[in-house]
């Protein structure tokens, strides 16, 4: 199958329960560890060119956050994988002798270096690479288990480029993960005319998972990418070029396993850009910023890392705006006193009383010696007073 994403079975299941998993009998050491040949002589990898990274580096390279790589291992002596830590849950060393897993983290977060035309989506994040059995016939109990134990390492994004079929341990691991606040990205899987009817790939098809369909280099979904497992964005999956063992190269690569590595590489810088969102912001803002559908299991299109680190999202809107002046205190202002009617209408009654005693002085003033003068008769038409 390409891209070497294989179906796992259920040979050794793990339980996961309250974040425990118990580990899976031990795996026998290969017999020979010689991953193919690779090159030493590359051009720039067409999809380093469609997703314009040098533009989103301006924004972001990812440092600060964390990387889970659960895969086939890495080859850690590589020039621009120096930075990787190694786990091993195969008893059989920390080396990657499939080339895959160093593929993978070669496209998620390998360095730059000069004269170098290939690099990493997020060359400045920590690595780490957590081996699990990858071949025709993998390990879903370590599969599990790889998963469970990156979300104890911390890991910030956790990148599973392999398809499975749906069972519980491996159900549980995830939503493990999820509830640790890991973005978990997962390939949306390969079919191809030999495999009947497809059927959706796991963990890609588990929600809250940021699913991941390959992309040909026109843009176009890939015919070997899987649309029956529901795809969240699209990303570059044909004729790839990434790290290889022994310190090369590999170009001409396909499937849906290095697109899910592109797309976790994304999510290193918008959670380097954005640390305070959560793993859901983080898969909202991935979906939003794509661009644009383009056909069945395009999801929402092809990834786009500058849109995802630079636009400003509704919600950021409001993060971002000035907060409203705070009130003031309650007694910063001295309020009027009600109106006390009683005093009101006391007032207006003493008033009218005073006038009234007032009009009385004068009568009297007046009226009183006239009365005494007529010997308080009446007076007469025309007297003197």
């Amino acid at each position: 199958m390409n891209g070497f994403t294989r179906r796992l079975t259920a040979a050794a299941i793990a339980i996961v329960t309250a974040g425990a998993v118990t580990a899976a009998p031990a795996v026998a050491a290969p017999t020979r560890c010689a991953p193919k040949r690779g090159t030493t002589s590359i051009a720039e990898p067409w999809g380093q060119r469609r997703l314009n990274l040098p533009q989103a580096w301006r924004l972001s390279r990812g440092a600060k956050v964390t990387v889970a790589i659960v895969d086939s291992g890495v080859d850690v002596t590589h020039p621009q994988l120096t930075r990787v830590t190694a786990f091993d849950l195969t008893e059989t060393g920390k080396a990657d002798c499939v080339g895959h897993g160093t593929a993978v983290a070669g496209i998620i977060g390998g360095a730059r270096l000069k004269g170098v035309p290939f690099a990493g989506v997020a060359p400045e994040a920590r690595l780490i690479s957590i081996k699990q059995p990858l071949g025709d016939e993998g390990d879903l109990g370590r599969l599990a288990l790889g998963i469970v134990k990156a979300a104890q390492l911390g890991a910030d994004v956790i990148n599973v480029s392999i398809q499975a079929s749906d069972q519980p341990d491996l159900r549980n691991a995830v939503a493990y993960a999820l509830a640790k606040d890991a973005v978990v990205v997962a390939a949306a899987g390969n079919v191809n005319k030999e495999d009947g009817t497809p059927a959706p790939a796991y963990p890609a098809a588990y929600p809250g998972v940021i699913s991941v369909g390959a992309a040909n280099s026109d843009g176009s979904v890939a015919d070997y990418s899987n649309s029956m497992t529901p795809v969240t964005v699209l990303a570059p999956g044909s004729d790839i070029t990434s790290t290889w063992p022994g310190r090369s190269y590999v170009e001409k690569e396909n499937g849906t396993s290095f697109a899910a590595a592109y797309v976790s590489g994304v999510a290193a810088l918008v959670r380097s850009r954005y640390p305070e969102l959560n793993k859901d912001q983080v898969r909202w803002r991935i979906a939003r910023t794509a661009d644009g559908a383009s056909g069945t299991g395009s999801g929402a299109g092809m990834v786009n890392p500058l849109l995802a680190v630079s636009t400003i999202m509704a919600s950021d809107e409001v993060a971002l705006a000035p907060q409203e002046p705070a009130p003031l205190p309650a007694d910063a202002i001295r309020r009027t006193p009600p109106e006390d009617a009683l005093s009101v209408s006391i007032t207006l009654w003493v008033a009218l009383l005073c006038l009234a005693g007032v009009l009385l002085a004068v009568v009297f003033r007046f009226a009183v010696p006239r009365g005494r003068r007529r010997g308080w008769q009446p007076g007469h038409p025309g007297e003197q007073t």
